[in-house]
């Protein structure tokens, strides 16, 4: 089947160019320190970069989870026995090793003990990700799915929550850098009377101001429980970055999810002018589905890695270019069967679209939808 020929010529591609790009990936075999990375920013002339123990480190990372066929976001593989968790990760992280990935993207569910047998054992890092409160938190007992960043005993038992777990990894193995939130700025709803006064324009940015005033003091906390850590955020693409700019004192990275198709385009350059710290992608990649023809499309996902992929690499350090990309995580390591219907057809491999993008020009029709979501994985 020549169609099928090509995909896999692409997908064979788009493993070579991250090999090409990841001369700091560890080698197999190669030796791994059993102690905690210096990990910093350096910048110079030719731009910002990303340092481990004194090395340039280019992030080659995928967001990584292990969720089985029939299982949904409720499903937590460190809850398992340690032989399943470490056959899991026999199968997968080679798998990983090989194509060059030095980083994964976690939330902070994982134990500490396995961040630390990932890194000795396979030479990868992880980076922390606390969701502060992105998908809900419990206050006092009480679950509150929709959170108000306004409120003080939020804040305060969020905050407080990050730094016990800041305590819980300080001076692990393997942790490259902590992350916080997931695109919060999209989950900006919750009313107040002190938000409806506000004149209807004026409303979201005030809820933005709150959530980023506590990443502020989050980051801030970080730093004193654990002095010299890299801190990042994960921000919904550049929304809102005077405000990120103003509020976030001391941001060591900007992490952004980009769906932008296949170039950021002037993000680099925004970043650079509003807040001088280098970009990592939390998120970027491309669905392997084509909406408009109802078929699998792994050429198309592999043209838009590959042209990600170069633009990260051209746009850092000492290239020409702004100079301020330090690498990223590539949304997502393998399909989520669970996730255009949360908690139904867990078992089905669904083609319905949920939202539209019309970077992704292959599938987009104007009024439909064409992101698939149970298709963003490269595996």
């Amino acid at each position: 089947d020549p169609a099928r020929w090509i995909s896999m010529l692409w997908s064979a591609l788009a493993a070579s160019l991250v090999l090409l790009l990841a001369p700091c990936a560890r080698a197999q075999g190669q030796p791994v320190p059993t102690t905690a990375a210096t990990v910093r920013v350096f910048s110079d002339a030719g731009g910002s970069k990303l340092q481990v123990d004194g090395r340039d480190f280019m992030v080659y990372g995928v967001n990584w989870d292990y969720t089985p066929i029939g299982q949904n976001y409720m499903y937590n593989l460190w809850n398992e026995p340690d032989a399943v968790i470490e056959a899991a990760l026999a199968r997968e992280m080679p798998l990983l090793q090989g194509m060059g990935v030095n980083a994964l993207r976690q939330y902070s569910g994982i134990p500490p003990r396995w961040v630390r047998y990932i890194y000795e054992r396979y030479g990868i890092y992880t980076v922390l990700n606390h969701a502060v409160a992105r998908y809900g938190f419990t206050v006092d007992g009480t679950w509150i799915p929709a959170v108000d960043y306004s409120n003080p005993r939020l804040r305060e038992v969020v905050k407080a929550d990050v730094l016990a777990q800041v305590d819980q990894y300080r001076g692990c193995p393997g942790v490259l850098m902590w992350l916080l939130g997931n695109e919060n700025n999209y989950g900006l709803s919750w009313s107040s009377f002190e938000i409806e006064a506000l004149p209807k324009g004026e409303r979201d940015a005030a809820r933005a101001k709150y959530l980023y005033s506590l990443f502020g003091e989050i980051i801030q906390g970080i730093k004193v429980h654990e002095p010299g850590r890299v801190v990042a955020i994960a921000n919904g693409d550049v929304q809102y970055i005077d405000l990120i700019a103003q509020e976030c004192k001391g941001l060591d990275v900007f992490g952004t999810n980009v769906y932008r198709g296949i170039s950021a385009r002037d993000l680099f350059q925004v970043v650079k002018d509003k807040l001088g710290v280098p970009v990592m992608f939390t998120e970027f990649g491309a669905d392997a589905f084509n909406a408009k023809e109802m078929r699998e499309d792994q050429a198309s996902q592999a043209r838009y890695l590959i042209g990600q992929w170069e633009e990260i690499y051209e746009q850092s350090s000492g290239k020409g270019r702004v100079g301020n990309a330090i690498g990223g995580f590539v949304f997502q390591w393998s399909d989520g069967w669970w996730k255009y219907g949360q908690e139904s057809r867990l078992d089905i491999h669904d083609t319905h679209a949920s939202w539209p993008n019309g970077g992704y020009v292959e599938d987009f029709v104007e009024g439909e939808f064409n992101m698939n979501e149970e298709w963003w994985g490269i595996c």
